[in-house]
This record gives C-alpha cells, sequence and structure tokens, in this order.
C-alpha cells in the first residue's frame, strides 16, 4: 500500500481499495471472518500486448494479462480496465481479502503481505502456541503452492476488540513457496508407480518476504524488493525456483492432524512438449503425462517451520486405468474421481473432495475419502451435480451437507433453445 506500484489516477496515493474481483474459493478464519481469493482477474484487463515499457509488458505477461480485449468489454467504458491507459490497476487485484461480516460498518481488508497470484482460497491452521499459518495456492498450470505464517498469536476472545486485533495477523509475518523432491531415484515412467509402492518425497518452503509490525518489509529474493515480491509474487516464486504443480487449487490443514491436502486439479501440458508450453516434465509429485484428471496431494508440514514431508493420497482417474492410485485402498472398490478442486472435512476426519471439469465424460460430483487405517485411500460418490456445473465450496456436517452448484448447464456449444441443463426444473 502507497508505493508506485499501485498508484493509479483514481487512488493517486495508493492507499485506497476500490473493489475485489473474481472472488474464487475462500475460507472461514478461527476468530469468526471469511477470507476470498481473487482468482482469473487477467479476464478483466485488456491491453497488455500493446503496453510500450518492455518491463511492465513482462510483468503483464507473467500475470496473464495480453490480449488486446476481453470478453468483458470493460475497458471500453473504463479506463481503468485498460492497461495501456492505466498500468498499476492490475496491482491492485489478486489478493486475499478478509471480510467481517459481523461488522456492516466495516471495511475489507486485502492482505498483500501473502502475496498476489490467483488464490483459488486461503486457509488456516493455529499451531498450539497460537500461532496462524494459511496456505494458498495459485490456480494456473505450472504453478505454486504458498504458506503464510504468522508472527502475531490469535486472540481466543470473540469480542469486537479481538477480532480486530487478529484482523492483523495476516498483515505480519513471513511469506513462503514450495519446493518439493521425490524419494525415488527409479520413478521414470509416467503413471508407474515407484518400488516402495507409494508417490513421496520431502519438501522445503522458501521464504520469500517478511513483513512487521512496523508495515516495513524485507525481501528474501535477490533482485527484487519488497513491494515487487508482494505485488509480482509469481516472478520471486520463479527466483527461487519452486516447483511447477498441477494447478495447485484449494489447500487446507486437517483441523485435528494438522495434515495439509490440497486439490492438484490437472495439467493437459505436464510434460507435453506442445505449443512452447512444456515448462515442466513429470516427477514423483507430478506423475502423470498430459494429467487430465488431477490428484490429490497430502502434506505432513513443520507447520511455523521449512521442512515437510509429502506423498500423494490420490492420482485421479478411472479406477481401472492403471496409472490411478488410491493411497493403496483396492481399486476395485471406489469411486472414479476427475478434477479435485474444493477439499474439507467431517467431525470423523475423513476428507472431502469437489469436482470441477470431469474428465471422464461424466458430471462433476462431491466424494467421501478415508484417511486412516486399512481404509485409507477408499473414494466414494456422495452426489452429483448437473451437467455442465462445478461442484463447489463444500461444507460437511453431521447429518448435512451443503455444496454450491456453480454454472449449471455451462457448455460452449449450449443456447437458450438448447440448454445443456435444465436443472432445477427437472
Amino acid at each position: 500500500a502507497g508505493t508506485d506500484l499501485v498508484k493509479t489516477q483514481d487512488d493517486p496515493e495508493g492507499k485506497t481499495v476500490l473493489g475485489t474481483l473474481n472472488n474464487c474459493s475462500g475460507g472461514v478464519t478461527p476468530w469468526g471472518t471469511v477470507l476470498s481469493g481473487e482468482e482469473n482477474v487477467d479476464q478483466y484487463f485488456a491491453g497488455g500486448e500493446k503496453v510500450k515499457n518492455e518491463e511492465v509488458r513482462k510483468h503483464l505477461k507473467r500475470y496473464g494479462i495480453e490480449d488486446a480485449e476481453t470478453p468483458r468489454h470493460w475497458e471500453r467504458f473504463y479506463d481503468r480496465f485498460d492497461v495501456t491507459k492505466v498500468e498499476n490497476e492490475p496491482n491492485r487485484f489478486n489478493y486475499v481479502v478478509e471480510i467481517d461480516p459481523w461488522d456492516p460498518e466495516s471495511r475489507p481488508v486485502k492482505h498483500t503481505a501473502m502475496g498476489r497470484f490467483k488464490h483459488e482460497g486461503a486457509n488456516i491452521f493455529v499451531t498450539n502456541d497460537g500461532t496462524a499459518v494459511a496456505y494458498s495456492g495459485d490456480d494456473s498450470r505450472f504453478e505454486y503452492l504458498y504458506k503464510f505464517v504468522s508472527s502475531r498469536k490469535v486472540r481466543s476472545g470473540n469480542s469486537p476488540e479481538d477480532r480486530r486485533e487478529n484482523m492483523k495477523i495476516l498483515d505480519e509475518g513471513t511469506l513462503y513457496v514450495a519446493t518439493f523432491e521425490g524419494n525415488s531415484p527409479d520413478f521414470s515412467e509416467s503413471g508407474k508407480l515407484p518400488k516402495d509402492g507409494k508417490y513421496d518425497g520431502t519438501g522445503k518452503w522458501i521464504k520469500l518476504l517478511t513483513v512487521k509490525e512496523d508495515g516495513s518489509a524485507e525481501s528474501h529474493v535477490d533482485g527484487m524488493s519488497a513491494e515487487e515480491v508482494a505485488v509480482y509474487t509469481r516472478e520471486a516464486g520463479d527466483k527461487v525456483k519452486a516447483t511447477k504443480m498441477d494447478r495447485p487449487e484449494d489447500v487446507e490443514p486437517h483441523p485435528v492432524t494438522g495434515n495439509v491436502y490440497a486439490a492438484l486439479t490437472n495439467n493437459k501440458y505436464r510434460g507435453a512438449n506442445r505449443d512452447g508450453k512444456n515448462d515442466a516434465p513429470i516427477a514423483e509429485y507430478a506423475p502423470i503425462k498430459e494429467n487430465k484428471n488431477g490428484m490429490i496431494i497430502e502434506i505432513e508440514d513443520n507447520h511455523t517451520g521449512e521442512d515437510m514431508k509429502w506423498n500423494l493420497l490420490l492420482v485421479c482417474g478411472d479406477p481401472k486405468e492403471a496409472e490411478t492410485y488410491f493411497g493403496g485402498f483396492d481399486k476395485s472398490k471406489v469411486s472414479p474421481i476427475s478434477c479435485p478442486d474444493n477439499v474439507t472435512f467431517d467431525s470423523f476426519g475423513n476428507l472431502w473432495v469437489a469436482t470441477d471439469g470431469n474428465a471422464l465424460k461424466s458430471n462433476d460430483g462431491l466424494f467421501a475419502v478415508s484417511l486412516e487405517g486399512d481404509t485409507r485411500g477408499m473414494t466414494k460418490q456422495f452426489l452429483t451435480v448437473p451437467a455442465g456445473a462445478e461442484t463447489c465450496g463444500p461444507l460437511v456436517f453431521e447429518k448435512r451437507v451443503i455444496v454450491n452448484v456453480q454454472h449449471p448447464g455451462e457448455d460452449e456449444e449450449a443456447t437458450v433453445e438448447n440448454t445443456k441443463s435444465h436443472w432445477p426444473d427437472g
């Protein structure tokens, strides 16, 4: 806030938030506020390729802002959505936004210390000493996983003052990006399970940025200022050689075990060497070439530290296919699952997975996955959503499940006369 990177004609001081765009998933904080992730913001900004400043043009391209015009055409009516006229406007989006639903007079906060990228959401684990650790994924192919470790402790009270103080938690602390390594030197063939019978390994969290109590900040990335790391976080991840993942979307810590689960939705360009997008080969953490069905990765994290262990809980797809993996569970007793997007947990400790973009010629749905004992990896479909819809934002209670049926009937070929779905009309 207040730096040259976020100043615009409409906000010459660079200190006033003017809206939030393309909010995706989110999270509920332990102190009762709501976090919302600004995701595909590039869809709103036109003219990236026409920007004359080469450095600015490079930054815009790294965030997907290249097209001469957008499908929404807001740029025809508001200069702020034309980057040839207002270069900095995109720098003011792609953040985690915190909202206090209990105070109608409160103003939402954009937590720039958590970095700028396509946040699917943000979810918090509180350690035994009260430290809040927020996890977030950058929802694009070959993007990164992040965590933010606060330097403040969570206040346990629920008064307005406690909530106001807790809303500062995500402003002070250290932002990290993840690297992963497999532990099986024999792994080299797409979809072939390593000799030890599982996909697993270790990882490291690399420091990117530390923000202090007085608002000052320190960059941990050579050649980038603290402000640049906060605004061009993807490029900071590039510089420290973070691990390129297959669309890391929702990332959530288990409320009891503390293990972290991330939905890796898919990545048709993984090892594909086509369209100039062969950004990364297959690896033990991304073992499927042209990954169409996605995976769930389980991380045993040292929450406030820099080390972790990981394994792939699910390699999704049709269980009849050899490349799929369900935590070692008997594949004849599981449901097919494709393109995991959101995750959550029930009071019995099970993982629940919502899907988006089913690649098995079926509709998306919600699935329950066992995490413990002899049934670990057992995956059962609980519900199916209408054609063209994604299953989003699941909430699982002991006797009730709520999901968001998002964009039913979405299809490029659909018309008003020839719809893809008639839901909810039967």
